[in-house]
This record gives structure tokens, C-alpha cells and sequence, in this order.
């Protein structure tokens, strides 16, 4: 039977945390009397992880497929391979740490049925450190502002999507993307819920601070060239500041002569603009690199197995 509702969950070391996840996810989704199924994708994992898949799956082969990776490609490449093996018409990520609990999948699925096709969440009480809350909306805020991409909680992967979405995504062939702002670019009826959250029921967050960045860069390069417009508009704008400081330094020499109290303003000019300069060409930098990345034409990722029922084991590689 096809099922009606895809759970997509990337898996990047999870093993102490995966036995109270399926305790928990798949009573859930029994719950909610319609055919389900669920896709998990080992990103690479270095600990057990893609062990304990293999033996959920074996314990429940008829809902149950497992993706593994060959390597590490990161949460975003883990489920787009997720959504290229999906077949329900509602498709919904899940993070594999529990801190979405399972049981708002229904909620989601609920707000779908009412013409919705993108249902994105906000988490009611963030469970996460002050300074990452914090940094989260403070990115948010600029995200928004410069893609105009409207997800009020960009952080929280528990999502729900309709199949018109998912198949206009797996069109795409970007290298860096986001996949909940690309859906989102799709959509065309979009709305969001408020969820309940929780701490991991096991390890360590996989995000750091340097991850964060990382992210919210391929995101704001990835849909806008405002940063690029508004580095041209201030090099316009640092030109004519510059100029006019010429003119006035140069009216003090004729009327006043030389000055040697103005050498260190102006280095510290001199370094302020400096500053200016290599942090534009970073920023053209950030956009060269996509690019470069994008021409070579690599996999985005390589799957190495798939475990579905029809067949035990299916090798298959995916770009």
C-alpha cells in the first residue's frame, strides 16, 4: 500500500538516542490510522548508529527504510536523499534527538489537511542554551530581512510538506541549499504552528557556533544578492566619504600647513577601510565559491545502501 505520510529523519550519531526514538515515534504514528512509512538516513555516522538502523528495519520492514551514506554530507544532503525515497503525499521531517517530539507529527498533518501545502514550527519554550536562543533570532531577524523568506524559527527542522513541494525540491541540483527556505520559494500556500519542545534525550548537539554561520551564509547567499548590492551601494557611498576627506585635507594643508596630529586618524581610517574592503571581497568570495562548486558537477552525495522490503539491500548511487 503507498502510504500517505513520509517521516524523513537524518541520523549523525545518534546511537544513545535512537532506542527511546523509536519507542516513542512509532507508537506516534500508529496513532494517527494511516499508512506511514519511515525513512531514516545515516549521514556517515562513526558510531553504531547505522547498525541499530539495520536492526529497526529488520523488526519493522514494513514501514521502516533505511538510507546510508558513504560519508558524511551533512544534515541538509541527508534529507534531500530522504525525499528522493519518500512516496506519501505529505512528507514530514523529523530530527533523530527527540527534541521534536514525535507526537506533534499529527498537529502538523492536521494544519496540512486544511489546504495548507508548507507547514513550517515554532517551538514554544526553546529548550537550547540562552546564547544560542539568542543568536538563533538575532539570525533569524537578518535572514528575513534580506531574503524576505519568512520562517519565524529557521532552526527547527519539524516540518510538514506536500508532495507538489517535495517533487519541485527534488528537481533542484543546488550543492548548497536550505531546504526549508527552498521549499518555502515554492510553496504556494505556506503557514506555521506553534510546537512543543524538548532537551535531547541523548549526546551533544551536532551544531556549532561555526555551523550556525556556516548555515545562515549558504542561506542568505543562496537566496539574495542583497549582501553583493549592499557592499556595491557602500563602495559607492565610502568613494564619495573618501573623496570629500581628500578635499578637506588637502584645504588644511593650504590653510594651516602640515599637521602630523591627523596621522594616526588617518590609519585608523586607513584600517577602517581596509576592513570594509576584505570583508566585500570575502563576501564575493562566499558567492565565487558556490559557484565553483556548483560548475564541477560532483554528487552532492553518495548513497551506499538502501534497506527497503522489496529488496534486503539495493546498491544505488544518487546525485
Amino acid at each position: 500500500m503507498k502510504p500517505e505520510l513520509s517521516v524523513v529523519i537524518p541520523v549523525y550519531n545518534e546511537e544513545a538516542g535512537l532506542a527511546k526514538l523509536f519507542a516513542r515515534l512509532y507508537p506516534a504514528l500508529d496513532k494517527l490510522g494511516l499508512p506511514y512509512e519511515v525513512v531514516f538516513v545515516n549521514d556517515g555516522s562513526r558510531d553504531s548508529s547505522a547498525a541499530i538502523l539495520a536492526d529497526q528495519f529488520r523488526a519493522r520492514p514494513d514501514v521502516t527504510r533505511v538510507v546510508l551514506f558513504n560519508g558524511n554530507y551533512g544534515q541538509h544532503m541527508a534529507i534531500l536523499a530522504g525525499f528522493k525515497a519518500t512516496r506519501g503525499e505529505i512528507v514530514v521531517t523529523l530530527d533523530a534527538d527527540l527534541q521534536n517530539p514525535p507526537e506533534e507529527i499529527g498537529n502538523l498533518i492536521a494544519k496540512m489537511r486544511e489546504g495548507y501545502d508548507y507547514v513550517g514550527s515554532i517551538r514554544r519554550e526553546r529548550q537550547d542554551s540562552a546564547w544560542r536562543t539568542h543568536a538563533s533570532k538575532a539570525m533569524n531577524r537578518l535572514r528575513e530581512n534580506i531574503t524576505h523568506i519568512k520562517m519565524t524559527d529557521q532552526g527547527n527542522m519539524l516540518r510538514a510538506y506536500g508532495r507538489n513541494v517535495i517533487d519541485l525540491v527534488n528537481q533542484c541540483n543546488e550543492v548548497n541549499t536550505f531546504i526549508p527556505a527552498l521549499a518555502y520559494t515554492f510553496s504556494r500556500k505556506p503557514t506555521e504552528i506553534v510546537v512543543e519542545h524538548e532537551e535531547r534525550a541523548a549526546g551533544e548537539s551536532k551544531y556549532s557556533l561555526y555551523s550556525l554561520i556556516r548555515l545562515n551564509f549558504d542561506l542568505v547567499t543562496g537566496f539574495s544578492l542583497m549582501p553583493l548590492q549592499f557592499f556595491s551601494i557602500l563602495g559607492i557611498g565610502l568613494s564619495f566619504v573618501s573623496a570629500a576627506l581628500f578635499v578637506v585635507l588637502l584645504l588644511r594643508r593650504f590653510l594651516f600647513g602640515s599637521e602630523v596630529e591627523g596621522v594616526f586618524t588617518l590609519f585608523a581610517i586607513a584600517f577602517f577601510l581596509m576592513g570594509v574592503i576584505l570583508f566585500g571581497i570575502g563576501l564575493v568570495g562566499e558567492y565565487v565559491g558556490r559557484i565553483y562548486q556548483q560548475v564541477r558537477g560532483r554528487p552532492r552525495f553518495v548513497v551506499q545502501a538502501i534497506l527497503e522490503q522489496s529488496a534486503d539491500t539495493t546498491m544505488k548511487e544518487l546525485q
